[in-house]
């Protein structure tokens, strides 16, 4: 990772991870609602699901806030 980039391309790279953040966190919560319908019981599989699902909003948030500072800030 010694290459030099410019401005846009980290724009671009950033905004790739943002869109592939999103989709993870799509298809995680798509993942638990399916658990919670069609296996109750996988407790542990629903869980992972849900924190996965978490995780990913999270960076979703951070690359927001990167890309749009201030934009996404919580009062406080």
């Amino acid at each position: 990772m010694t290459d030099v980039v410019d401005s846009d391309e980290l724009l671009r790279r950033i905004q790739r991870a943002r869109a592939c953040a999103a989709q993870e966190e799509r298809a995680w919560r798509a993942r638990g609602e399916r658990l919670d319908r069609e296996d109750p019981g996988d407790a542990g599989a629903a869980r992972d699901a849900e924190i996965r699902t978490v995780a990913y909003g999270v960076v979703l948030r951070v690359l927001d806030e990167i890309l749009t500072p201030g934009k996404h800030a919580t009062p406080g």
